[in-house]
């Protein structure tokens, strides 16, 4: 689903900047950019463990919540459920989100990089439900896809996605998140982060 430009609305309406060291963010611009589109994942340990998933788009982050995280396995489809857009600054984000404030907890900047559609339209293809793309990261590469669930994965919302894998040079049966765990920013693990300097 294509959100609208002023897409931090919701972002901003969740998040007390007083408190949290999350970036605000820029009024998004109205066009696309010339540069490289950013992708990015951040490993996220709030209530629960997970994965966000962020595609650069129109100013913003586009952004899904992947409880397993990524597989690199064709034949595995991730759950993801999409959330509210971040700032493109957020992509730079690793650390604490205070106790208290949402989504609460330690952020890792697991995976970053760009990202290059595959498709002529990325708003008609996110209406559509399905959005093809290439990933130019320094652990996720290659081609990939999100489709959006008809009536929402094992009778979750109905913003529900997979996240696959296509069989290219970069699919394998690897296991990417237990293989390389450590931040890509800062090669700390997640209980480091979270630990007070």
């Amino acid at each position: 689903m294509a959100r609208s430009v002023d897409g931090l609305k919701e972002y901003r309406k969740k998040r007390d900047f007083k408190v949290t060291g999350e970036p605000e963010g820029a009024a998004p611009p109205n066009g696309s950019s010339q540069r490289d589109l950013l992708y990015v994942i951040q490993k996220h340990q709030a209530s629960h463990l997970h994965y966000d998933f962020r595609l650069e788009w129109r100013g913003v982050l586009l952004s899904w919540a992947v409880p397993k995280g990524p597989s690199l396995d064709p034949s595995v489809k991730r759950f993801a459920t999409r959330v509210e857009d971040h700032p493109v600054e957020y992509g730079g984000f690793e650390g604490i989100i205070p106790k208290g404030e949402y989504g609460g907890g330690t952020v890792m900047l697991w995976d970053r990089g760009t990202w290059t559609p595959e498709v002529p339209d990325v708003d008609e293809a996110l209406r559509a439900g399905e959005l093809k793309f290439t990933l130019h990261g320094k652990k996720l590469k290659g081609s990939w896809v999100l489709v959006k669930t008809k009536s929402g994965y094992g009778g979750r919302g109905k913003d529900s996605w997979l996240l696959i894998k296509h069989r290219d040079r970069y699919a394998s049966g690897d296991d990417v998140l237990e293989e390389k765990p450590r931040s890509v920013v800062s090669n700390r693990l997640l209980d480091e982060i979270a630990k007070p300097k």
